[in-house]
Order: structure tokens, then sequence, then C-alpha cells
């Protein structure tokens, strides 16, 4: 069994007793280790840690900081294939996923070393006659992250580097079904030279996160999850006076147009509903086939859905998909397979009941096409979270579109078409903060803001991007005006 030890104050916290989570890994179905599950006394201790260090922190200058980021980086490089295999043993992502999961990541924290250039504020001399206006960026104190299992890897780093470039400490709260990439990414950070008590871990479950949310020394709580959740961490954390940016899930579509490319269109959507085992909110879960797409493509998604080699990720680089997370989440991705089926869908490729020779005990769900769903059913609704595609056969765009902006969720969606003029209008009318044209997955990357609306963020400023600076930053506006020596002074 793999150590899943907490950080607070610069050192390892090995768990001798109290209550644990196992973690598994799902290709086989056997525990690699147990996360425990920290409670309100240690989290304090962290985040008091955290609180204690951000004064130095904070006065160490920006160009000082970033250094500790660029040898971080070069470390994860120097690390990269041991995160590969560790992202793939605890999460169940194949090789090329995982690898995917890493880079990602990384770019996040090139992105963080840029801080001392987005931190420049902005003046205007004589807003006034003799008066000048200076507004300037400075950090919060103690940030939170609180992450999903989906991008063991990904995720966090989308957080504390630039919460660290920009001068606030941090306290990490991994998913405890995954904490072992969290753990090598600390020690990573260690290595890199930051100051004790600038980072902490805590391992925990529900206990761990409302003692985040409630504690009065933190500032700031970023979170990516599923809706529900979100929509209570941000309500709770508002509540307490936290700023607050939670990530949600989603019901992406990807409108195939008549005109579609059949190759890029099945590649596309094979890759955007089945990639990571259709675990991550930007999944392409949803095909709107407009006219002739339906019966021209969607013959082809089954054939390529079939092909798929299944099995277990963590040494065989030929496997394409995984396993999902846990036992329980596979019982679940099959139910709703089954619910869709009584409801009317056809099951064009199924998925349920595959258990792969060479990994019985795994939690396999094969790849799944529930053609004709019909608009307003549980596959409609429901974020499955699985390696599900739902097609749903419109007559027109126009008909497309206004289905699409009907859901709930406004993560993500794409279009494939030859046709500027429809691709045009699908960008211009859609209701998602990422939109891809001819693109399956249309994650933003490091510089641009992870913008879902509606019922997939809660808050103001994404993760990402400028937005993000803004988030971990507050501003502080100056307006000054100097006498000259022959002014002189009234008592």
């Amino acid at each position: 069994m793999r150590a899943c030890p907490h950080l607070i104050a610069g050192r390892w916290r090995e768990a001798s007793d109290g209550p644990t989570s196992p973690v598994f890994n799902p290709s086989t179905g056997g525990q690699i280790a147990s996360a425990p599950l920290a409670d309100f006394s240690l989290v304090d201790e962290a985040v008091r840690s955290a609180h204690a260090a951000f004064p130095a922190w904070w006065e160490t200058p920006a160009v000082d900081r970033v250094q500790v980021l660029f040898r971080f980086k070069a470390l994860l490089e120097s690390h990269f294939e041991k995160l590969v295999t560790l992202v793939s043993t605890e999460h169940g992502k194949t090789l090329t996923e995982a690898r995917g999961d890493v880079r990602r990541g990384i770019q996040m924290v090139e992105y963080a070393t840029s801080v001392p250039s987005l931190l420049m504020g902005d003046s205007l001399e004589n807003v006034a006659r003799g008066i000048d206006c200076d507004a300037i960026r400075q950090p919060l104190g103690v940030c939170a992250g609180i992450t999903p299992f989906n991008f063991p890897a990904m995720v966090p780093l989308w957080m504390f580097p630039l919460a660290l470039a920009c001068g606030n400490t941090f306290v990490l709260k991994p998913s405890e079904k995954v904490p072992l990439t969290a753990v090598l990414l600390t020690e990573v950070l260690l290595e890199a030279g930051l100051p004790p008590g600038v980072f902490q871990l805590v391992h925990g479950a529900r206990d761990a996160v409302d003692a985040l949310l409630t504690h009065p020394l933190v500032e700031a709580v970023s979170f990516v999850g599923s809706t529900p959740v979100a929509r209570e961490i941000f309500l709770k954390g508002s509540a307490h006076g936290k700023r607050v940016q939670a990530a949600g899930g989603a019901k992406n579509f990807v409108l195939l147009m008549p005109d579609a490319p059949t190759g890029e269109a099945v590649r596309g959507l094979t890759e955007a509903a089945f990639g990571c085992a259709g675990e991550r909110c930007m999944a392409g879960s949803m095909a709107l086939a407009v006219g002739a797409a339906g019966d021209r493509i969607v013959p082809a998604l089954v054939q390529s859905a079939k092909s798929l080699k299944v099995g277990p990720t963590f040494n065989d680089p030929s496997v394409q998909m995984g396993p999902v997370i846990t036992s329980p989440h596979r019982d679940r991705v099959e139910d709703l397979i089954s619910r869709s089926e009584a409801e009317g869908a056809r099951v064009a490729a199924d998925g349920r009941n595959l258990r792969p020779p060479s990994a019985p005990g795994g939690f396999f769900v094969g790849p799944t096409i529930l053609d004709h769903v019909q608009h307003g059913s549980t596959p409609w609704k429901e974020e499955i979270f699985g390696p599900v595609l739902s097609v749903l056969r419109m007559e027109t765009l126009e008909d497309a579109i206004r289905i699409a902006n009907q859901s709930g969720y406004g993560n993500g969606a794409s279009i494939f078409t030859r046709s500027g003029h429809a691709a045009r209008e699908f960008r211009h009318r859609i209701q998602a903060g990422m939109v891809g044209v001819n693109i399956g997955v249309p994650a933003a990357m490091a510089m641009f803001p992870f913008s879902g609306w509606k019922d997939s963020f809660f808050g103001d400023l994404h993760l990402q991007g400028k937005e993000a600076i803004a988030f971990y930053t507050r501003q502080k506006v100056t307006t000054s005006r100097w006498f000259g020596s022959a002014d002189v002074w009234a008592d």
C-alpha cells in the first residue's frame, strides 16, 4: 500500500489513526492506498500555517516567486513519465490521456511564470490637475483548492501555481479517490524550493471541505466537480465571505450538419465522447444529427465505437479507453443506459457488462451509443459521466440550436460543418462558454478562461487566463497629489 501523507507547515504528516478512504487501481479493482480523512482540527492547522507564511511570501518580489515555478516546471518535465504512470494507475486514464493531463497542467505552470507581466497595473497622469491615479493588484491571503478525481494532475495545476505566483499561500484538498498524484506534485513543488508553509496538502472528504469553506482565514476557494456540489460550494463559501469559483458539470452538444466531413466528424466525436472514458466536464456526450447527417454519420460512429480497444491502461500503450473510477460509478452508468433503453432509446453500441479477460476485476464500461434519444428523456437530462454518447435527430440547424440552448448546462458546444454561415450562426447563438468549430473538445488553453456558463459554473471569475489572475488578486487604487516647496501649508 502506498503512503498518502498530509503536508502541514513544510512537514509530511503520516496518518496513524482515524478514518480513511480506499484508493483503487480502476483497471484491476485492487486497492493501492488509503487516503486519510482530515477533520476540522487538522484543516485548521494547515490553514493557520498558510496564514503565518503569507506575509513573507507576499513580500517576496514576483520575479523571485516565479523562479520557484520555473524550477517546478523543469522538475515536472523530469518527472513527467512518473506522473503519467501514477495518473494512469490511480485514475484509469490511458497512457496517452495521462500524458495530456500532465502536459496541460504544465502549460498552466508556464502561464503562471508570466505573472510579473500579468500583475502589472494601470496608471493615468493628471486625472485632475496635478493629480495622478494608479491601480495595482495585491494577493488575497490563504486560498484553497478542492479538486476532482477526473484530472489528478491538470486541475490542481490550474489552481495553485497561479495563486502562488500572485503572492497567495495555498491549501490543496484533492479528491480522496486520486490522492497519490497530488502527493507527487507536492514533493516536486518542495524540491523546487518553495518555502515551508506556503503550500499545504490536506486529504479528506466532506468534513475537510466544510472546514475550508467556513474557516475565517480562508479568503478564496477554487472548485471543480459536479454541478450539485459546485452550487453547494458556491453558496456555502459565499455565505462565509469567501471569493468562490466553482466549475460544475455539463451536457456538451456536438452538432453534425449534413455537410459535415464524415471522417473528421467521426474521429472528433469518438474522442470527445469516449476519451477519458467520458469522465470529463468537456465530454461531447450529446450529438445532434441534423437532417441527412444522422443516417450518414451515425453508422460510422457506431463502427468507430465498437473498434476501440478497452482494457487496463497503466502498462499497455495500445489501449484506447480505460475504466471508470469506481465500481459504484460503473453500476450507475450501466443503470442509466438501461433506463434510457427503457425510455425508447436504441442502444446502437452496448458497453454494459464488459469484463476484459486481462482485468476481470476492473471497473469497465464499454463505448455506448444511444440513438434516437428523445428530448427530455434521462440521457438528455442526466450528466452520465461515462463513455455514453446520446444521439438526437434534428431537422434543421435552428432546431438543434434551440434544443441545445434548453439545457441547464453551458460548458462547451461544437459543430462539424463545411458551411461558414452555419458555423457563424452556431457560434453567435449557442449558449455555452467554450465553442468548437470542427473540433470535438473545445477546452480552452491556459491563457484563456475555462468559461462555463449557466449551471456549469458558479461565480464571476473563471479558472485559467486573465480571469484567474483577477480571482487570486484584489485591486488597490491610489490617487495622489504632491506639493512643491513653494507651496505654503496653513496650520
